[in-house]
This record gives structure tokens, sequence and C-alpha cells, in this order.
């Protein structure tokens, strides 16, 4: 029996309510777990490497959660509830001289991304009868070693992605002396922008899922420029915090991308591919929105 039958089968007696609660519960004993290994595990002398460590105790806490509950969505919104806690941490910890208008601004823009993707996960989640469909697939392709596969491809890698992507939000928070200019006017409009992308998207996706009939696509409003508007939004708040990373400390130009690049490379070669070849599998009218709608930059729509 796998994972997503055990998944279905646990789950289908937990109303909605339940289930967020049991993910609650969860959560905090991860965290406490994290805080834990802070403040008496061993100092790596090196703030970021501590928040790392803590990061993967909490993230091997939801997986040991993940499988007792039976189902891998137990993850799914620890990718949005970390963060604002990390960079928390990191400010806090924070060399003393750092500039503190520079360190609201980039909390301020986190907090802010983290509440809308959690309630947006929290409303569109069913409970724990659910699960991404992508997760059976993934440990059902792995045979025996869907264990593995559960614990890396599914926890641990999202994790050291996402870890990756708050590496310019950690120097902007940590590299003291440079003051507030411009650039970080620019992140902060890109941020709120980024925030704002992703909510207009959500409301108008789960106002056309109460009403769309059977077989209809998603072509309006944002979706009729792009395809994909909430990944367009997801890259442009982690481009946000590359753009507060280089107003901190233009220096680390040449390593601080790689967050972005591995975000990019997650959602444009395997997120929208999965995603895509779904849709058509299920509404074949969808090639003609292909046809006519960007994947993701956005441009006027074209008539059908």
């Amino acid at each position: 029996m796998g994972t997503g039958t055990r998944a279905s089968e646990r789950g289908a007696t937990l109303d909605k309510g339940a289930s967020l609660t049991r993910i609650t519960v969860l959560y905090v004993v991860a965290f406490a777990a994290a805080g834990a290994w802070l403040a008496v595990g061993p100092d790596t002398g090196r703030l970021w490497l501590d928040g790392l460590l803590a990061d993967l105790v909490a993230t091997l806490v939801v997986f040991a959660g993940s499988r007792f509950l039976g189902n891998s969505s137990c993850y799914d919104a620890y990718w949005s509830v970390l963060p604002p806690l990390l960079v928390a941490y990191w400010w806090v910890a924070a060399h003393p001289d750092v500039d503190g208008l520079r360190n609201g601004l980039v909390v301020g823009v986190v907090v802010l991304w983290a509440v809308r993707l959690t309630a947006n996960w929290a409303w569109a989640w069913p409970g724990l009868h659910h699960e991404d469909w992508r997760y059976p697939m993934l440990r059902e392709r792995a045979g025996r070693a869907e264990g593995v596969v559960d614990l890396a491809a599914i926890h641990v890698v999202p994790t050291l992605q996402v870890f990756a992507g708050l590496l310019p939000a950690y120097v902007a928070l940590t590299a003291p002396g440079r003051p507030v200019g411009w650039l970080d006017v620019v992140a902060l409009v890109v941020g709120l922008g980024a925030v704002l992308l992703e909510l207009v998207a959500d409301v108008q996706m789960h106002r056309f899922a109460r009403t769309k009939r059977p077989g209809q696509v998603m072509d309006r409003g944002l979706w009729a420029w792009s395809r994909h508007p909430n990944y367009l939004g997801e890259l442009c708040f982690w481009a946000s915090l590359l753009l507060f990373g280089l107003a901190a400390s233009p220096g680390d130009w040449w390593w601080m991308p790689i967050g972005l690049v591995l975000m990019s490379a997650m959602f444009l070669g395997a997120s929208i591919p999965m995603m895509e070849r779904r849709s058509l599998e299920r509404r074949p009218s969808y090639q003609e929105v292909i046809d006519r709608v960007p994947m993701l930059l956005p441009r006027p729509p074209r008539r059908a």
C-alpha cells in the first residue's frame, strides 16, 4: 500500500479544521526542535550555517510527521511558514551596526509574502484526505526507494532551495555599514508588487474555480496575459530579496543570484511543464490557451 493510499484512508475521517490543527501541532513541534538546536546545539560560528542546520532539523520533524500521517502535503505550508521565522532570527542575532531600516523592509516584505502564501494554502487545501498529485507519482516511480525520494525530493530539496533564495536576505540583514539607498526602494517596490500580483492571481483563480464549466480553462484577468502569473509573482519576490542583498553588499553579486537561478530552474524546468502536461491531459482545450497566452512573461491578450 503506497503513502498516497494511506493519506486518503487516514484523512478520510478528518474535517479541514482537524487537519489544520494537526499540521499546526506538527509545525510547532518542528520549530521547537529547531529552536532547541539553536539554543543547545553546537555553535558553528557562522550565523547562516546555524540557521541552515536548524532549518534541516525542523524539516526532518515535518518529514517524520508526513510519514506518520501518510501525507507528504504536510510539508507544503513549510515553504512559506519558515522564512519569516528564519529572517527574524537572523535580524535578532545580527551585528548591532546593521541598518535597522533595511532590516525592517526586508522582514516586512517576507512576512507579507508568507502571510499571503500560507493563507492561500490554508484556504485551498481540503484536508489530510488530499495530497498533492505530484507526490504519489514521484514515490511510485521510485519503487522501493520511495522513502528516500520522499525525504529528499519532497522535503529536503525544497528546504535547500528556499534557504538559497533567502541568502540575499541574510546578507541584507547582517551586513553592517551600508545605508539604505535607491536599490532598496526598487527592491521594496518589486517585493510588494510580487505579493500583490500573486494575491490578485489567486483571487481571480478562486472565483473562476467556483463558476467554471466542465472542461473550461482559465484565460481571464491576469491569466489572459500570462498562463502562470502566480509563478511570475513568486519569482519577482525572490528577485526582490536579491535586490535587497545587492543593495547591502554589492561585492557579493557573483554568488547571491544562485537562489533565484534555482527557483527559476525549478519553476521553468519542472513545476510549469508538469502542470501544463496535466492540464492538457484533463482539458485538451488548454492547447488553445498555450497558443494565445505566453507562459510566464506577460503581454496583452490575443484574440482566440
